[in-house]
């Protein structure tokens, strides 16, 4: 249904699975684009670091100290975000900036804390696709239009013990790729759909290592996305799969003395929806699974459903790694690294990124460096900005 349009091919390009790699097979003799096994899914855009903290530091999150962003990454970190407090942040990030000029992102969060064992936060993401010339299958003209998709955000995180806390969300999706375009007679309609999110998060006890040293350990786990599919359509039979998602990660804490403190993060992330399978010329499964299947199926299926087996569902977990340096609390300096198998999209990058605190006001930018064997990515030169406020909870 209408396959053709600029909108829907939008839509595919910025598919986070599948981005490099079609861009690699354009610039090959399309012998890499032949060996992809990559999973697409609808509205990806939703699996994309907001923040340029997080952005800096090669997208890890999920162990992250806690911070005003911790509804995207984690919600159980909410209930360990600074007492008497509240923050505000407003992200942007110009996105495809190498391809085009009026594809962006915004993104919006505000939490507090309760008291001392709650913190509640809530959050918007706006995607716009920019202005798109809509045409048929004939190629013909079919007006302009102004895709975009939203999404908007609960998150709740409560404090099990002194050092261990977990944390629900709850997502609203609504994707508009066409305008409410018809075309040959059949009609489209926004997708929307609802998803939630279910996180752990350990927060370690400080402990002296003599001369003025400290050292902590963090760790979490997030499942995120969890929802019904999503259709552009009356019919539920084209209906895709939310970016269902596991992040599993830790951190590790060092402060030197009181101006210097770093710390060190590594995640591990897989999609929780299924491999498509291995087709012959008559449509028969000859390797893998069905992924005609619910979402919530989807998501026990993805775990033992790949053609080539567990050595294929290795290459499905994406690796993050990232570092953080504070200076007197006021300057950051942050750098990180992203690695995605070859035949699972290729996205493998190195990111920096600085921060400045000052009193009530913080300033983060990122940095997107590619480092894949596919040239000239897409995603290069990609920044993000985030501008932060913290009050004290009187403060008016």
């Amino acid at each position: 249904m209408m396959k053709n349009t600029v909108a829907i091919l939008c839509a595919l390009i910025i598919s986070i699975g599948s981005l490099k790699a079609q861009f690699g097979a354009l610039e090959g003799d399309g012998s890499y684009f032949e060996s992809l096994r990559t999973i697409s899914t609808a509205v990806p855009i939703i699996a994309v670091s907001p923040d340029a903290r997080a952005g800096g530091m090669g997208d890890v999150g999920v162990a992250t100290l806690p911070d005003v962003n911790s509804i995207y990454w984690n919600t159980a970190k909410l209930a360990f975000m600074e007492e008497e407090t509240r923050s505000l942040s407003l992200s942007y990030t110009p996105w495809l900036n190498r391809l085009v000029n009026d594809i962006n992102l915004a993104h919006i969060s505000y939490a507090f804390k309760f008291d001392d064992r709650q913190g509640l936060a809530l959050a918007m993401r706006y995607f716009s696709l920019g202005e798109i010339n809509f045409r048929d299958e004939n190629n013909s003209p079919q007006g302009t239009g102004q895709p975009y998709e939203l999404t908007l955000n609960a998150g709740y995180g409560l404090k099990l013990s002194e050092y261990f806390s977990m944390g629900v969300g709850l997502r609203f999706i609504f994707s508009d790729l066409t305008n409410g375009l018809q075309t040959a007679g059949i009609e489209t309609t926004p997708g929307s759909s609802l998803a939630a999110d279910l996180g752990f998060y350990y927060q370690g006890k400080r402990v002296s290592m003599g001369g003025g040293q400290y050292q902590s350990f963090s760790a979490g786990l997030n499942i995120s996305n969890v929802g019904g599919k999503i259709s552009y359509g009356t019919s539920q039979e084209s209906a895709d799969f939310l970016p269902a998602n596991m992040r599993l990660g830790a951190g590790y804490h060092l402060e030197i003395d009181r101006y210097n403190k770093f710390s060190f993060y590594a995640d591990l992330n897989k999609l929780l929806v299924p491999t498509p399978p291995l087709r012959d010329d008559n449509g028969d499964i000859t390797a893998g699974l069905d992924d005609n299947v619910s979402a919530f199926a989807g998501v026990f299926q993805s775990f033992n459903d790949a053609p080539g087996g567990f050595s294929e569902e290795l290459e499905e977990i994406i690796y993050n790694v990232g570092a953080e340096y504070w200076y007197d609390s006021k300057f950051a300096f942050r750098g990180g690294y992203q690695f995605e198998d070859a035949e699972k999209g290729g996205r493998q990058y190195f990111t920096i990124g600085i921060g400045i605190q000052y009193n009530v006001f913080g300033l983060d930018f990122a940095y997107l460096i590619p480092a894949s064997p596919v040239v000239r990515s897409p995603l290069e030169n990609t920044l993000r900005f985030s501008l932060l406020f913290n009050f004290e909870q009187g403060d008016q």
